[in-house]
């Protein structure tokens, strides 16, 4: 998308004047600049970088992941202060996010919206150079439209964009960023599974005509989750193969035009829809879209390679699809960065699995993210707590195991033991020392995390098996572990002992 960069918000009256003399001559030299380069705005693809997960990579690695794979564009989910003072300076374009659960103060109030603008947009703004973080987009919610969510977060939308946008309004920044409200994938639909008969969801309509409305005005396009994984999840008509950019796939035809995957056919879908509401011509990003690794059926790091190199050469090569020839999405955000053991799991265990690297950031297969790079580039030096694993004790009584384990799983991430997932095929009781060490490393390998009425049992062996991994948490600043609970003690003591 383009952009043109405002003056800066405290300009001398000097510098004021000669900025206003200038005006014609500097306006066509910078359309003469850019025009030619275009070309190579188009098509930007970018990455989710989500942070639910009990032990996040530290922010600055991140960071350092995103730049050593030439990653120029980030969706945040929320404005989290640590993740945006590791971006200043970046120069990586950012869309910062504003939760759900926000949505109803910010419809109600514009104060509470200059509020939320001030802290977390201006505070960190840079418009490019500076050492500031290079916000392009404030995102209204996180998908708020979403069928499984009802009417709870609907009705404040609009307000709240409105809100937001007048906000930026009046911190001189809306020729700089822009504000969009992701859509998820039930956004829009067809009842025959082809573009032609397209639509948003019925009861969306009114809402949609509004929201396309602002995002026209204020020149912003629409943001929308296209996931071929969950369409083909859900329905039996969409083969493996279509999915996943494959050649042997069976075209689908639709009034003269010919589909031979399932990204081309979503996004048309969308383009009919939008059509249909009176904006054929609105630029779409597409916010969200990947493959998982994890979790359920056909969720593994092969098929997701398959997947994701597939939809790379797609928009790599800019053919657009059979509606937008010439027209493909400005922007496309993998989902996601990382994986997230703290996700909700509500639509599928897969959730918690959508990363191209692992929650440690070290990559899941090789992928050419960015155009003439090898292959993803992992994250270096990660911290980890001591190698640690908290196991069933076989020679204990077990019949609550199940129990325990049950419990555990309540509150760990036990995901990849869900059917179709890396560790469903485990025997009992092995199963039961995944659930338990799954706690044991999210409550950072305290002792009595693996005590489980006495089933636990901590070892320094690996379980691990085949393609099931036994994880180790991240250390973490919160982290503390036994080994440096008594390093610390016996440091003190060394102390006291040298004090007589």
């Amino acid at each position: 998308m383009l952009r043109t960069s405002s003056t800066s918000k405290n300009p001398s009256s000097l510098q004021t004047c000669s900025v206003n003399e200038m005006r014609p001559n500097l306006g066509l030299l910078i359309l003469l600049i850019i025009i030619p380069s275009m070309g190579s705005l188009a098509g930007a693809i970018g990455v989710n970088w989500g942070t639910a997960a009990s032990h996040p990579l530290p922010p600055s690695k991140v960071v350092e992941l995103l730049k050593s794979n030439n990653i120029t564009k980030v969706k945040l989910f929320d404005a989290d202060p640590l993740v945006l003072q590791a971006l200043s300076g970046s120069k990586i374009g950012v869309t910062v996010g504003i939760p759900n659960s926000m949505l109803k103060s910010l419809n109600s109030s514009k104060k509470v919206a200059e509020s939320w603008v001030h802290d977390n947009v201006t505070r960190y703004f840079s418009s490019g150079g500076g050492t500031g973080v290079r916000v392009e987009y404030v995102a209204i919610g996180d998908e708020p439209f979403l069928q499984s969510y009802g009417e709870q977060f609907r009705p404040f939308v609009i307000g709240a964009a409105m809100n937001i946008q007048t906000a930026l309004g009046r911190a001189n920044l809306v020729s700089e960023v822009k504000v969009v409200v992701p859509c998820g994938f039930d956004t829009f639909q067809s009842e025959s599974g082809l573009p032609s008969k397209g639509h948003f969801r019925p009861n969306l309509n009114k809402t949609m005509i509004e929201l396309l409305t602002f995002l026209s005005k204020h020149h912003s396009p629409f943001f929308v989750t296209i996931s071929p994984f969950v369409s083909f999840h859900q329905n039996k008509n969409i083969s493996l193969d279509f999915a996943l950019f494959k050649e042997t796939a069976r075209d689908r035809n639709d009034s003269h035009k010919t589909y031979k995957n399932g990204f081309d056919l979503s996004y048309d879908t969308l383009v009919t829809a939008l059509s249909t509401v009176g904006f054929p011509e609105m630029d779409i990003v597409v916010a969200q879209i990947g493959w998982p690794t994890d979790g359920a059926a056909n969720a593994t790091s092969s098929t997701a390679e398959v997947f994701m190199k597939g939809l790379m050469e797609h928009l790599h090569s800019k053919s657009g699809t059979p509606l937008r020839p010439r027209n493909p999405p400005i922007e496309t955000y993998i989902f996601s960065l990382l994986d997230e053991d703290q996700r909700r799991i509500a639509t599928g265990n897969f959730e918690r699995h959508w990363g191209i690297f692992t929650f440690d950031g070290q990559a899941k297969y090789h992928l050419n993210l960015v155009q003439n790079a090898k292959r993803l580039v992992n994250a270096q030096n990660v911290e980890y707590l001591p190698s640690r694993w908290c196991v069933v004790n076989n020679n204990k009584d077990m019949s609550n195991a199940t129990a325990s384990a049950l419990e555990a799983c309540s509150v760990a991430d036990c995901s990849a033991l869900a059917p179709g997932g890396s560790c469903y095929n485990m025997s009992w009781p092995r199963n039961i020392s995944y659930a338990f060490n799954s706690y044991y490393q999210q409550h950072d390998q305290t002792p009595d995390s693996c005590y489980f009425g006495g089933l636990g049992l901590i070892t320094t062996v690996d379980p691990s098996m085949d393609n099931c991994r036994f994880s180790i948490e991240l250390r973490t600043s919160g982290s503390v572990s036994l080994h440096g609970a008594y390093l610390y003690w016996w440091m003190v003591m060394l102390a006291v002992n040298a004090l007589f």
